[in-house]
């Protein structure tokens, strides 16, 4: 290995970069603000919302996620700790952007599975779920909102291991049921005489800062929280027994998910899941490219566009391309090729993202994002290289589920329309459709959800100043086809065929599934083929 390779081995294993999953409501968010906050990377944590004075989330930037207090993009925040350099992809909370979170899933090694105490496995979380478990990304789980009336923390491992399979090995465990937290007893050492020490947590005030934390020996626990500790310790006990301990190999396998318990509003547990991240999350390794080769991390330069997004802050009207770097040092400047189109492409205006702020980066390295300005050459899912070509797996898009015309009835503004509904289409807000029924002038938008229509109205208006009227088309599914079988299809009741303008994919959509059987009985030998949503993974 040559020096510069070296050197950048090295720094790929100080690399940490995860994304948090959940069902909406679970705290992603909140727990996204509190890692940043032990990191040092923000000073106080702040409130979804934003009110009494806090300020609101960092990773929440849009301004329709301000008001909903929801996530509906996703946001890269970077920071150092412990001699390492975390980078966490924000993914959105809400079902309706599951295809936004999937593209960022192909950027990160590792997931963490955010759980709420109460409510345990939720359909979002189940889903985002698979979707690790089709990419063989390793899962860390954290059980959130200890600090609210909730399940027995082992009924929920039961869950856990019921529902998806994974064998659950706590490295903490509560003290006290839920709404009654006090702390957590520490499995993670391996010394018999601290095995059952106690982190007792103390909330700052506000639930801002980082929580007080005192350890106390198992003898200091028992006298202050008598029955509680006593029982963490039986359960704790049984745990040893059927063999529910961290298996380093089976963990980076995706056979076991390492459990934490805390509360990301108070900050409780949060350290424990920062330092669990750093210790057993998988730094960058080789990465397979199309054909199924891995490329080593220190080969030169490559990367993939996982997302694409416009207006982040309105001082700055531009396109910010995010790319992940699979190998090789990253310098800014630095020529490379775009491999869709094998131009090249110049990075002069490369950036760190953190949410909304940017800051002038000068090198990258594997497992980091960079941010490339004004990057309208490159699309979703295409691949830059230096040296050795590469090109790495597409990103398939999930299966549209509602339909819908759009259109501005003030034809001075038709140009402007163009321009936002082309870059709505390049950030994979939604999918933009075309047909000969409808022509040019009135694309048709098709999304996983009807956010994903809000988000696209919204945007037009206050991005493009365009105001625009949404009519909501009937169908309910849609299949990949060809030219031939949607020349077939054309005068079948209920179905319409479309071409998406990113990529000139065919579809054809039905009214139902029943519809849908009726058109391939009357046409048999046409090609429908499933998108990712309904192969469910």
């Amino acid at each position: 290995m040559s020096g510069q390779g070296s050197a950048v081995a090295r720094e790929a294993s100080s690399r940490r970069t995860f994304a948090v999953i959940s069902h909406p409501d679970a705290g992603k968010s909140t727990i996204t603000e509190a890692l940043a906050l032990h990191g040092h990377a923000i000073g106080e944590a702040g409130a979804v919302h934003g009110k009494g004075g806090r300020k609101g989330v960092v990773s929440d930037w849009m301004a329709m996620e301000k008001q909903r207090g929801i996530s509906i993009t996703s946001a890269a925040l970077q920071f150092n700790y412990a001699d390492c350099v975390v980078n966490l992809l924000d993914t959105p909370g809400h079902a309706d952007f599951s295809e936004d979170t999937y593209r960022v899933l192909t950027a990160v090694d590792c997931a963490v599975m955010l759980i709420d105490a109460a409510k345990g496995l939720e359909p979002q979380t189940l889903k985002l779920f698979e979707v690790c478990r089709h990419r063989r990304i390793p899962v860390i789980t954290f059980i959130n909102k200890w600090d609210r009336p909730g399940r027995a923390a082992l009924e929920l491992l039961d869950e856990i291991e019921e529902r998806i399979g994974l064998k659950c090995t706590p490295l903490t465990w509560p003290v006290g049921p839920g709404g009654k937290f006090a702390g957590v007893i520490d499995r993670r050492g391996d010394d018999d005489a601290t095995a059952n020490d106690m982190v007792h947590f103390e909330r700052t005030p506000g639930g801002t800062r980082e929580a007080i934390q005192t350890r106390l020996t198992g003898d200091k626990a028992a006298e202050r929280f008598g029955e509680d500790y006593a029982t963490a310790v039986e359960e704790v006990q049984l745990l040893t027994e059927i063999g529910a301990t961290h298996d380093q190999k089976l963990f980076e396998s995706a056979v076991t998910t390492p459990v934490l318990f805390g509360a990301a509003v108070a900050n409780f547990g949060v350290a424990q899941l920062l330092d669990v991240l750093i210790e057993h999350a998988p730094a960058p390794g080789a990465r397979e490219d199309a054909e199924g080769e891995p490329r080593p991390v220190d080969s030169p330069f490559s990367g993939f566009v996982f997302k694409i997004q416009a207006n982040m802050n309105k001082a700055h009207r531009d396109q910010v391309a995010f790319v992940r770097v699979c190998s090789g040092r990253f310098e800014r400047g630095m020529v490379v090729t775009h491999a869709e189109s094998g131009r090249p492409f110049a990075t002069k205006y490369a950036q760190s993202l953190f949410g909304a702020s940017r800051d002038t980066l000068d090198e990258a390295f594997p497992g980091d994002v960079i941010g490339l300005v004004n990057a309208t050459a490159l699309g979703i899912g295409d691949s830059l290289y230096v040296d050795k070509k590469v090109l790495y797996p597409p990103l398939p898009s999930f299966a549209p589920e509602h339909f819908a015309t759009i259109r501005t009835d003030d034809t001075s503004k038709a140009k402007r329309f163009r321009r936002g509904i082309a870059q709505l289409d390049a950030e994979g807000v939604v999918q933009v459709l075309y047909s000969d029924r409808r022509g040019d002038a009135t694309p048709v938008l098709a999304a996983v959800g009807t956010m994903q229509f809000e988000v696209a109205t919204h945007r037009l208006t206050e991005e493009f100043g365009v105001p625009t009227t949404l009519d909501h088309l009937p169908y309910e599914l849609a299949r990949r086809t060809d030219p031939e079988s949607a020349e077939k299809m054309k005068r079948s009741p209920g179905t319409e065929t479309f071409v998406r303008a990113r990529d000139g994919v065919v579809l054809a959509a039905f009214l139902n599934k029943w519809r849908m059987q009726t058109v391939k009985t009357d046409n048999p030998g046409i090609m429908l083929e499933p998108l990712l949503a309904d192969a469910d993974v």
